[in-house]
């Protein structure tokens, strides 16, 4: 697979008002995207995972650092909006009834972004009811409203918008948050599906750790701004090698009520301030492995397996925690039993 977008050494700090201080919401952020690939960013609230998808679309400009798609940098006020991009890089919100406009009927909302790439009238009409039958719509959608419709056909407009075009990549900022567990699984199914019909790369940002391991190819976890542990998707929820990642699996709730929380690593203590990050690994303070070394030192990408990567210098301690492969093949197989509630 060709790379498709590239994202080197991204910096994203923004000014505090009334001070010189800065808070530095992104740090050093370095990963790619294949065409056709799912790549997840996974975080805690904060950790930056939204920062990098605004600077990644040219909504907002990156402090330091260079995004390249296709093969050409986003400089110079190049973005979603450029007349070379347009169409080709799309990016769907966490809420749709907020990205919908409320006055415009569905069949205008999916067809505006073809008037701008130049399609005639009776072209436009006939790809809006091929995407509509895409996404399991009734034609009759297209007269409605967005406040006649569902939260989950909401997203399924907004998600039509994005592939109406034909794009390229499609950057997913937390679009199954804002929905129940069964249009979260319907939507999930739509994407996998949409994937394999039209090919398309996607950005995907989020909390839900079930949803990632379902729909995501690789996967990149985010704290405080820094990616600290990258894999292939399967390799990590089996056997997660930074504590911050194994801390962040093991707190979710698994659906089956009788399985314990896993305690095998506890993060304990406040999380730094963006504004006044420690000297060394960001997760020094709370975490049980830590050494001077670790709280001195920023550690780089340690290569950990194929296409496997870990920024931590105690990794070995994490990869010695036996039950890890248990909890997580239990999260693995209870997190397949709600997403397969889509399939049905």
């Amino acid at each position: 697979m060709s790379v498709l977008l590239e994202v080197h050494n991204l910096t994203k700090w923004f000014p505090v008002a009334g001070s010189r201080k800065v808070l530095q919401a992104v740090n050093g952020v370095d990963f790619a995207i294949n065409r056709g690939e799912t790549f997840a960013l996974v975080g805690e609230s904060g950790s930056g995972k939204t920062t990098v998808a605004r600077c990644v679309v040219g909504l907002i400009e990156p402090t330091g650092g260079q995004v390249w798609f296709d093969g050409r940098p986003m400089v110079r006020g190049r973005s979603i909006r450029s007349a070379d991009l347009r169409g080709r890089l799309q990016l769907v919100f966490q809420e749709p009834a907020e990205s919908l406009d409320p006055r415009m009927r569905i069949g205008e909302t999916l067809g505006e972004p073809l008037i701008y790439l130049g399609l005639p009238r009776a072209d436009r009409e006939k790809r809006v009811r091929e995407v509509v039958a895409r996404l399991g719509l009734a034609e009759r959608t297209l007269e409605q409203f967005p406040e006649e419709l569902s939260a989950g056909q909401q997203q399924r407009v907004a998600i039509g918008r994005a592939i109406i075009t034909k794009s390229e990549l499609i950057v997913l900022d937390e679009p199954t948050s804002a929905l129940d567990p069964t249009a979260r699984a319907e939507i999930v199914d739509l994407l996998m599906r949409l994937q394999r019909e039209l090919g398309t790369a996607y950005l995907f940002i989020s909390h839900d750790l079930s949803t990632v391991r379902f729909l995501s190819h690789r996967v990149a976890v985010l704290y405080l701004g820094a990616i600290v542990e990258e894999a292939q998707s399967e390799a990590l929820f089996a056997r997660p090698l930074h504590p911050y990642s194994v801390g962040l699996l093991a707190s979710v709730l698994l659906p089956d009520p009788t399985l314990k929380r896993s305690t095998m690593v506890v993060l304990e203590g406040e999380i730094p301030s963006p504004i006044d990050l420690p000297r060394g690994c960001s997760l020094a303070g709370r975490c049980p492995f830590a050494d001077d070394l670790c709280r001195t030192t920023r550690p780089p990408a340690i290569a950990a397996g194929a296409g496997h990567y870990v920024g931590c210098f105690r990794h070995e301690n994490v990869a010695a925690l036996d039950r890890t492969v248990d909890h997580f093949a239990r999260f693995q197989e209870e997190s397949n039993k709600l997403l397969s509630v889509g399939a049905c």
